[in-house]
């Protein structure tokens, strides 16, 4: 079957549901209309429903439908019909009857996009956006005035329908592949090496089944684990590497599914304190559930955890980035451009991005957040306007401009977007890069500077400078620092965040540059015996006791303070294949390939040069061995990379919305990023 079934009163099968613990829930963060309670059975409070996503062409002429009375959208009707075929939806995605246990060492047969072709077959797949009436569908949504019509069940044609599509888009039908002359054929790969084929074997096992299709998989599954807190959930973070394992060896199903599904738990308001989060907030992981019924039946739910259960009860600021940033990944490897445009997704796409561009207090185009918000999830000091945040924003919003529909509704938020794009771009590049000329700047600043043509604008202290960057930064190289704050910045290099700045094209084709001349540079401080540093240097003595609040499991060189995460290794290959620098990419890669095995694939390493397993790391962690398989994929294909990091955009340097002119300041700064391309 090749829809996820909902409502499965089989007494072998087990039904399934989104939890929720609020009696008046949402169905994609919008009030349910009381006629959607037709044919939907309920438990307590929480109603039993699952969303049908068809993996066919009637996603787009029928977005919305509930299992059992087959009910769709009114407005989601009006879309257009796709071709008789898509191609994004053919034999590039595998099907759900695809054995997430099998295919070790072995080749599925699929056809191979190049972005060029992907591009024109975008063009053909339908546009919600362009047929739906932004405002009216907004209205829809929100007031709960939906219209819903029985619709006829049309299951055996439509599954006659994929049938075929299968057959026309086979790779074996010479014809067809005639008429594709843009498509390559995937060659047979090589045959795996022994820590490739375990690899996949360990990925596999991780994968978790939620109504019989696979929806994600777990954060690590080290046998005999009898303290598991939440390392076996579904991270949004985490799942990203897996993902791009899949994609990029041909299996798109369980990745859909994960997009489609988290999507269901975008604005689910659970709450601290009786208090709840902004509408669009994605969770930071979700479980799935088993829950006993009458008559010896189960129901399978998904649980989410929006930061109500975590360790410091945060909200995950990086959970919707991280999830605009792979839907733009699964159109662009698959081809599949349809889930893009899909009117649920839209809607998705655009309560992530009105959470993040919400009006506020702040002064600056970076977004405001506090500790424990993104990958470093506990108290390390980074509140404020952290780098790795700032990076993950821009990306996602480069690819928001991307996908989102362009039509009366939407034009406002496009604008906002470019706006945004154009003003973070300047702001970070201005003002965090950092490399002898500019530390040297810094040491000789004027302080208590007040007018609009300050050169010390943040009121920064030259004793900030900490003694040991002054030794350590290189001649020929530098980066962008972790964080920026009045009177205050954070000089410590966080990885993640540089590197990032490089896929985005965040930096400028200079710094971007240098952030890897300093790699390379300080090779054993950042590298050692394991790639790669979360953050140099680690906070020691009473500087880690006041930051960190003595945080046991971030002692200096440990977890996050200072520790090196093997995950990151694929960030580092595709920032380096960017750069045209494959030959760090390898050498890191070949570092961990040595050890990564033999140490039970460990979350994270201690010490200065990550000698030693991490005190507390977890064994068999599944973005460790999702990060090395899709390093090895992507050095082995280095043109995939082209398909998952952003040139340079050159348009945005001259948008400037600052209206200086009306403010009587003499000139614009923003001529200072220019001159940072041009040199």
């Amino acid at each position: 079957m090749n829809s996820l079934s909902l409502l499965c009163h089989a007494t072998m099968k087990p039904t399934c549901r989104i939890l929720n613990r609020r009696r008046n829930s949402a169905f994609f963060g919008f009030p349910r209309p009381a006629k959607w309670l037709h044919g939907l059975t309920k438990t307590g409070n929480s109603s039993i429903f699952c969303v049908n996503f068809e993996q066919n062409s009637q996603y787009h002429a029928n977005p919305f439908r509930i299992s059992g009375s087959g009910g769709v959208f009114d407005d989601a009707r009006k879309a257009s019909q796709v071709p008789s075929w898509s191609f994004g939806q053919s034999g590039v995605i595998s099907k759900s009857s695809r054995s997430y246990s099998a295919g070790i060492g072995t080749t599925s047969r699929g056809v191979s996009v190049i972005a060029s072709l992907a591009s024109r077959f975008r063009k053909i797949s339908t546009s919600i956006e362009t047929s739906v009436n932004d405002n009216n569908f907004e209205r829809i949504y929100v007031q709960g005035g939906i219209n819903v019509k029985p619709l006829v069940e049309r299951i055996d044609k439509d599954e006659n329908i994929v049938g075929e599509e299968e057959s026309r888009i086979e790779v074996g039908d010479e014809k067809k592949s005639e008429s594709l002359n843009e498509a390559t054929v995937v060659s047979p790969e090589r045959e795996y090496s022994d820590i490739e084929k375990e690899a996949w074997r360990l990925l596999r096992d991780s994968v978790v089944m939620y109504c019989g299709n696979p929806v994600g998989t777990v954060a690590a599954n080290e046998p005999g684990d009898k303290q598991l807190l939440n390392y076996d959930q579904v991270f949004i973070r985490d799942f990203v590497p897996s993902a791009l394992a899949f994609l990029l060896k041909g299996e798109g199903e369980i990745v859909r599914n994960f997009l489609l599904h988290t999507l269901q738990l975008q604005s689910w308001e659970k709450t601290v304190d009786c208090y709840s989060p902004g509408q669009g907030l994605m969770p930071a992981s979700f479980k799935v559930r088993t829950v006993p019924l009458d008559g010896n039946k189960i129901e399978e739910v998904l649980d989410p955890d929006f930061g109500e259960s975590a360790i410091g009860r945060v909200a995950p600021v990086d959970s919707g980035l991280w999830w605009i940033i792979l839907l733009r990944a699964y159109g662009k490897i698959t081809g599949d451009y349809g889930l893009q445009e899909r009117v649920d997704v839209q809607t998705g796409l655009k309560m992530i991005l009105n959470l993040c561009l919400t009006d506020g207090f702040d002064m600056f185009p970076s977004l405001l957040v506090t500790d424990g918000s993104c990958m470093i999830d506990r108290r390390m000091g980074i509140h404020g306007h952290p780098l790795e945040i700032q990076a993950l924003f821009y990306s996602a919003l480069r690819c928001s401009r991307e996908m989102l529909g362009v039509n009366d509704g939407s034009k406002n938020l496009v604008r906002a977007i470019n706006n945004r794009l154009s003003a973070l771009s300047f702001h970070i590049r201005e003002y965090y890069w950092v490399d002898m000329k500019k530390i040297n700047e810094i040491y000789r600043y004027k302080t208590e500077e007040y007018s609009t043509e300050a050169t010390n604008k943040f009121n920064i202290y030259p004793d900030q400078i900490p003694l040991w960057l002054m030794d350590w930064i290189p001649e020929e190289g530098g980066y962008l620092i972790g964080n920026l704050q009045p009177a205050h910045m954070d000089f410590r290099f966080f990885t993640l965040g540089n590197l990032w700045s490089i896929v985005s094209s965040l930096g400028t084709p200079k710094q971007n540059d240098a952030v890897l001349n300093l790699i390379e540079a300080k090779w054993d401080d950042l590298v050692g015996h394991m790639p790669l540093k979360i953050s140099y240097p680690a906070l020691e003595f009473e500087e880690w006791r006041i930051i960190t609040g003595s945080d046991p499991k971030n002692t200096p060189w440990s977890y996050h303070n200072g520790g090196s995460w093997p995950t990151l290794l694929w960030q580092f290959t595709l920032a380096c294949i960017k750069m045209g620098r494959i030959e760090l990419a390898q050498k890191a890669a070949a570092l961990a390939e040595k050890r990564l095995r033999s140490d039970h694939w460990p979350e994270y390493y201690d010490t200065r040069t990550g000698k030693f397993i991490g005190k507390q790391s977890r064994l068999y962690q599944t973005w460790t061995i999702a990060g090395f398989l899709t390093t090895k994929m992507l050095l082995e294909n280095p043109e995939k990379a082209a398909l998952l990091f952003w040139d340079e955009d050159y348009e945005l340097l001259e948008i400037c919305v600052c209206a200086l002119s009306k403010s009587g300041r003499k000139k614009c700064s923003r001529g200072a990023a220019k001159s940072q391309i041009l040199v």
